[in-house]
């Protein structure tokens, strides 16, 4: 991928490798140094046979699941699209309150499509606020697609992510538009 739009980066991350981690660290890393990391990063799964998974706000620390409950002989999930979206008000209603990076868990089905949490990339990036958001391998082809080729591709670790932060967090917001 080309670094023609700085602000905006695709953490690319595979089955063996924990995205949810690796920002939670960064979100809180930031948040506790003065500046402000919104968005929601995915907390996995809470036991039980089937998943339960959920996703922390980072900006409130509040916990929301993500997922439809099916029951108890339910070895599968299936996405709460009503949840996601109440978790995408917060986000932006945090963006709007002022933010200087937005994190968005996953790029997944619901974002290729043009839905789910889509619309909060364009927001923040409408704001000249920088995005990062984690992309599974599986899906960099959507990526492309959804991005245009125009995000900065990162490796998912520490060092990439903090070098394109320290990027991205010291161009001007002219640079964006």
């Amino acid at each position: 991928m080309s670094d023609a739009f700085p602000h905006l980066a695709a953490l690319v991350y595979d089955d063996s490798q924990d995205p949810d981690a690796l920002l939670r660290a960064f979100a809180a890393e930031l948040n506790g140094c003065g500046r402000r990391a919104v968005g929601m990063v995915q907390l996995g799964q809470s036991g039980g046979a089937a998943p339960q998974l959920s996703a922390l706000l980072v900006h409130s620390g509040h916990t929301m699941r993500l997922f439809q409950d099916l029951g108890p002989g339910a070895t599968g999930c299936k996405l709460d699209l009503g949840q996601l979206l109440a978790a995408g008000t917060q986000v932006a209603d945090a963006i709007d309150a002022g933010a200087d990076l937005v994190i968005i868990n996953r790029f997944g089905r619901q974002e290729r499509d043009g839905k789910g949490l889509s619309y909060l990339v364009e927001r923040a990036l409408s704001a000249g606020i920088p995005v990062v958001i984690a992309v599974p391998v599986a899906r960099l082809d959507d990526w492309m697609a959804f991005s245009g080729g125009m995000a900065t591709r990162l490796a998912c670790d520490r060092a990439a992510l903090e070098a394109w932060w320290t990027a991205a967090s010291q161009a001007r917001p002219a640079e964006v538009a």
